[in-house]
């Protein structure tokens, strides 16, 4: 079984990190400033175990970002995505309907996205993606910085479905 697609995208965009970082730095600051200087922050300040658990929290959203990816693999059988950590998922050629490359546009901002026209939709930037409609009447929209080879290999796998 030879890949025909292969696509690892990951939130790269700077302006998210240059929120995402701040988020996680400030908290700890905090500690440092009152568990480590004994300096309490502000008039009412959380109390040391509650600061804790938020510099952790934030941390971990922080890192969350950092490791979340959507992975892509296409080839004659199927299509594979998974987007690390949340979901894997694997659909035969045999089940879908229609696959297109669409411009799915605005869809309420990037992740995983329900309720759109094109059905959940997988994504961690732009507005571009591969749009299947299964046999069953469910539909996925799996985004892509690669618009132009996905097209490529989605008209390849499904020029002999549309000869049937």
């Amino acid at each position: 079984m030879s890949i025909e697609f292969k696509e690892i995208q990951r939130f790269t965009q700077w302006w998210l990190w240059l929120f995402l970082l701040p988020v996680a730095i400030l908290p700890a600051y905090g500690i440092h400033k009152q568990l480590i200087l004994g300096q309490p922050i502000g008039d009412k300040p959380m109390p040391n175990a509650v600061l804790i658990l938020f510099t952790l929290l934030c941390f971990s959203i922080l890192f969350l970002f950092r490791f979340m990816k959507l992975k892509t693999e296409i080839d004659k059988h199927c299509i594979r995505w998974e987007f690390v950590p949340f979901t894997k998922k694997r659909v035969l050629w045999s089940e879908v309907k229609s696959a297109r490359t669409v411009n799915y546009g605005f869809v309420g901002g990037w992740g995983i996205r329900l309720g759109s026209k094109y059905g959940t939709v997988y994504n961690t930037r732009g507005n571009k993606g591969l749009a299947v409609e299964l046999k069953n009447g469910k539909k996925f929209c799996i985004g892509t910085q690669r618009e132009d080879d996905l097209e490529k290999v989605i008209s390849k796998i499904m020029a002999p479905v549309q000869y049937l």
